[in-house]
């Protein structure tokens, strides 16, 4: 999966020959998963359509401050379409356009837009040979990237005015690419490998029944894709549950049983940086699993547990350079639990579910935290969706590895 996918991508079209490929263009990001509208100057309206660009990202195009042909007085806000974009490209960018850029100059629709925008910028330019040369461009280029937009820069081939030379917007297959590695060298947890445990575990009774809990794993699984969309490589290891893999660059390890996951969590557990263990792991096992469904006879059957390997714990022990995280979840004296299991397992933090929290624990589409540091101290959060929440742990542990 794109590093943009699930981005919002504001495309400014100014009016070069080289329009024509911005319809191309939105095509790749909206295959790529992000979601696109486009701006343009009046004059781009003559290279490209707005009703091609409209129709590919499936919004309107605008390309005034007033709704066309609408007397109802309504205006387009530049200031709200500049801080709903998580990037900005402008391509082509012409010679004009970078100069009104450079120079703060706002006399259309997409230039104001841009001096509102408060995220990345990148440009392409596109021009003649000449003009790409031209001392005044080299310095819009310069001033451009003094302000801290990214430039993608033109490439030599076949140019409109029949000449050959440095000047041709890069392709769209090129700008996607360095959109997505600029974005992905940025990203804190790139290089780095993360497992995370999660679901629940199933202990066999016998090939029917069993002995489980309610997880649903959707906790774990909004932590993969946290990570994976912060750079990392993850390892996935899941017990039973009807979640889909988040993103088919996780590696997911479906596993069943708490000695499964143990197995999967120890093999892996050397080779990684980070390992967040969020699972509901079964503490017992039936000592005896029968081959065949048991059927009902007497009133009352009886059955013998016994422990299941710890987890946490042994990963606690083998840890070297890992940052280890776990979960607590709790009824009651919480706070007194985690810390005990906190320093008990070698645990960098905990994070505590209380299941006296409303919207807390499992089968939920939040959650409601509070992690406990190994050196005393706490932190609490509101209730969030589960996918904010597995924002704020990744943050923890971001700013964890950079001390």
């Amino acid at each position: 999966m794109s590093v943009i996918s699930g981005k919002k991508i504001l495309l400014g079209v100014t009016a070069g020959i080289a329009a024509y490929k911005t319809a191309f263009l939105v095509r790749l990001f909206i295959k790529a998963g992000a979601q696109v509208k486009v701006v343009m100057t009046p004059a781009a309206k003559e290279f490209v359509t707005p009703l091609t660009l409209s129709t590919l990202s499936k919004n309107e195009v605008i390309s005034s401050f007033t709704k066309e042909e609408d007397h109802s007085n309504q205006w387009n806000n530049h200031v709200e379409l500049g801080l709903w974009a998580d990037l900005m490209l402008i391509a082509p960018a012409t010679a004009n356009t970078l100069s009104k850029m450079a120079k703060g100059h706002s006399d259309n629709f997409l230039l104001a837009t841009y001096l509102s925008s408060k995220c990345p910028v990148y440009f392409a330019p596109a021009m003649d040979l000449d003009m790409y040369r031209h001392p005044s461009t080299r310095e819009n280029f310069d001033i451009l990237t003094s302000f801290g937009n990214t430039m993608i820069p033109a490439t030599s081939g076949e140019l409109a005015s029949g000449l050959s030379g440095e000047g041709r917007m890069a392709e769209p297959e090129d700008i996607l690419k360095f959109i997505e590695d600029h974005i992905a060298e940025s990203l804190p947890l790139r290089n780095k490998k993360v497992l995370i445990t999660a679901g629940p575990t199933y202990e066999a009774i016998d090939p029917v029944r069993f002995i489980g809990n309610h997880s649903s794993g959707k906790m774990g699984f909004e932590l993969a894709a946290a990570a994976r969309s912060l750079g990392a490589e993850v390892i996935l290891i899941s017990g039973p549950t009807h979640l889909q893999n988040p993103n088919e660059e996780i590696n997911l390890i479906r596993v069943q049983s708490a000695v499964d996951m143990f197995e999967a969590a120890t093999k892996f557990f050397p080779e990684v940086d980070i390992a967040i263990a969020s699972a509901a792991v079964s503490d017992y096992r039936p000592k005896l699993s029968a081959t065949q469904k048991i059927k009902k006879s007497a009133e009352t059957m009886m059955l013998e547990l016994v422990k299941n390997p710890d987890i946490l714990a042994s990963l606690g022990e083998a840890k070297k350079h890992q940052i280890l995280v776990g979960f607590a979840l709790e009824t009651e004296n919480e706070e007194e639990n985690a810390a005990g299991k906190l320093q008990r397992k070698n645990l960098d933090f905990i994070v505590l579910n209380s299941l006296n929290d409303s919207g807390a624990g499992f089968k939920s589409e939040t959650n409601k935290i509070k992690i406990l540091f190994k050196d005393g101290k706490t932190k609490g959060f509101q209730i969030k969706s589960k996918t904010e929440v597995a924002g704020d742990i990744l943050n923890e542990i971001i700013l964890l590895s950079n001390e």
